[in-house]
Order: C-alpha cells, then structure tokens, then sequence
C-alpha cells in the first residue's frame, strides 16, 4: 500500500498487478521495438506492470538452478498476477552439434518445467501460470546465421527436435493444470512461417513477436486478466475537472 500527501490531500492505492516474463533470449528479446514484451507492456499501460526476467542462452537446467534467485522471497509487491514461463529452444539443441552445452534431454526438461512450476505455485499460490512452447525451427535460416563456425554444415537444431519439446511442454501444462501456448503449433499454421516469424531460424521477426502477443493476450484474457478487468492506475486525463482539477485526486 502506497500512501501519498500533498496538499492536504492523501491518496491511498495498492501497488499495480505485475506480470513477469520468465524466459530464454526469446524473452530477454521481447524488450526491443516491436516486441511482444514491449507490446505487452504497452498493451497493460496503466493497468499491470510487466516485468522482464530474460536470461539469453538459458535452458530449464539453468532456470531451475537460479529460479530462487530470480524470485527472491523479499521481492516487493506482493504476488504478481501472473509469470510466462517460456524454455525449450535451447534445451532443444541437439547432443552432437555446436550447442550440445545447452542441451538438456526431453524427459529431464519436462521435470525441470515441473519443478519450476511447483516453486512458482509454492512461492505464490494464486499466481496464474503461462508456459510457452518453443517456436518451430527453420533449419535453413539456422544454417544461414549460426552462432558459431559450423564446421559440420548441419544445424545444430532441427524442427523435429523442437517438436518433441513442444509436445512434451504441453504435456507438462496438463498435468499441472496451467495455461499454455502452443507456438511450435501455430506458427506453421501460416504457408512461409520460416521466414514471415524468424529472422534467423529461431529468433522472432516482428510477425512472430505479434503472433505471441496475440496468443498471450487471449489466455490472459480466458483467466480474467484483461483492460475490462483490471482498473486503471489514478484518474484518467479525461475524468480530471479542468474547473477544479485537484479533487479528481480525493477519492
């Protein structure tokens, strides 16, 4: 509770909801012009504030290790409204390519997902969770813009791969009950996904970036979280008095 006195005038309010953007570089990116991250803070201006907690590289392995650390107890605010949790696309690197330091077996990443979901729950009981599959793969646009010299001339992700991933993290949003988005699903929906969604095989173009916006949007909105249910933050320019501005700000 916040509580502000000016003027022989105090007002009292709680702190804005928060939604935390927990995730690998996709998330960490999701800041920049255009993304969805940016698109949901934009989106919720006034309303909710978004969070970003992006780690670039990161897989379920990782997260899990630090998730405390991201989430300390002492974090200020209360429970936020809800966390995207958004791996698998590193996790995903295949065993015997280039990124095989990033790998993390199927059966292993769907344990990890679990246990991140079950500190999240742990940590906030009524906080709504939002896990996030990873995209599909253009294995050409891989190809074309590695990280590093690729000297086998094989992409060191492959669609399949990220399928199997995909899959499992739905799986896991069943059995905790939490929502889910099926990227890897609905991006290939669209005849020239590779190129229309990724920039470089992996990473999101400006139309991917819309097309997890979107998604978004919808599931927040399926558990209420929406601009029609959450009030705006101090009075709008609009309902300020011009005749006497200053008690707009009374109640």
């Amino acid at each position: 509770m916040l509580v502000y006195i000016e003027n022989n005038i105090t007002w009292r309010r709680k702190m804005r909801p928060r939604i935390y953007l927990f995730g690998d570089s996709i998330t960490e990116e999701s800041f920049t012009h255009g993304g969805w991250g940016s698109s949901l803070a934009n989106h919720f201006c006034r309303t909710m504030d978004v969070v970003l907690r992006g780690y670039s590289g990161y897989n379920t392995r990782w997260a899990l290790k630090v998730v405390e650390k991201v989430f300390p107890p002492s974090e200020s605010g209360g429970a936020p409204m809800a966390v995207t949790v958004f791996f698998g696309a590193n996790d995903a690197s295949l065993p015997d390519r280039y990124s095989a330091f990033q790998h993390v077996p199927v059966d292993e990443y769907k344990k990890n997902l679990h246990a991140i979901i079950a500190f999240l729950k742990k940590r906030w009981p009524s906080v709504h969770i939002l896990i996030i599959t990873p995209p599909p793969i253009d294995e050409d646009g891989r190809l074309q813009n590695p990280f590093v010299e690729n000297e086998s001339g094989l992409p060191e992700r492959t669609n399949e791969a990220a399928g199997r991933y995909a899959k499992a993290c739905l799986a896991v949003a069943a059995e905790c009950g939490i929502l889910a988005v099926d990227l890897w699903t609905k991006m290939q929906q669209i005849p020239g996904w590779q190129k229309a969604y990724l920039r470089d095989g992996l990473h999101l173009t400006q139309g991917g970036q819309s097309v997890v916006f979107e998604e978004i949007i919808g599931r927040l909105k399926e558990v209420g979280i929406s601009l029609e249910t959450l009030p705006v933050d101090l009075p709008l320019m609009a309902e300020i008095d011009p005749k006497d501005p200053m008690k707009s700000f009374e109640n």
